[in-house]
């Protein structure tokens, strides 16, 4: 049977980076997707190869929806199949409600929420076609 593949979102630093570096420990492919810090990436990328892991990293923000697709697509173009799905990309804009704007409220549930919806949504139709997959969704309380 071939490695399972698994696609982390935000899985250039922290808890993703994290995630990944232990996916990759077991042994599966990884897709590490972030939004900005390509060398972030490409570093995580480069710590899952250490385990005899193949890793590809792709650029995407999660709150964009032809991003999901873009990023799903170089999933299956580099590994034909996609396993895992952890949504994990995340974003905050502390402040108080009342100084809120509703342009910064609108970039968290765009991630936070649709990017997730759509990762889930679209990731679903490989899932249910190879009838097998696994998706885990983190959340924070600052999320």
């Amino acid at each position: 049977m071939d490695r399972e593949t698994a696609v982390i979102t935000g899985g250039s630093r922290g808890i993703g980076r994290a995630v990944a570096l232990k996916l990759a420990e077991r042994d599966c492919n990884t897709v590490i997707n972030y939004a900005g810090n390509k060398e972030k990436a490409e570093e995580t990328a480069a710590l899952c190869r250490e385990y005899g892991v193949s890793a590809v990293t792709v650029q995407g923000d999660i709150a964009r929806k032809e991003d999901c697709e873009r990023i799903l697509q170089a999933a299956l173009e580099n590994f034909d199949h996609i396993d895992i799905l952890v949504n994990n990309a995340g974003i905050t804009r502390d402040n108080i409600i009342m100084r809120m704007s509703d342009e910064e409220f609108d970039a968290v549930i765009d991630t936070n929420l649709r990017g997730t919806y759509h990762m889930m949504k679209l990731v679903s139709r490989p899932m249910m076609k190879q009838r097998y997959g696994r998706i885990v969704s983190l959340a924070s309380v600052v999320g």
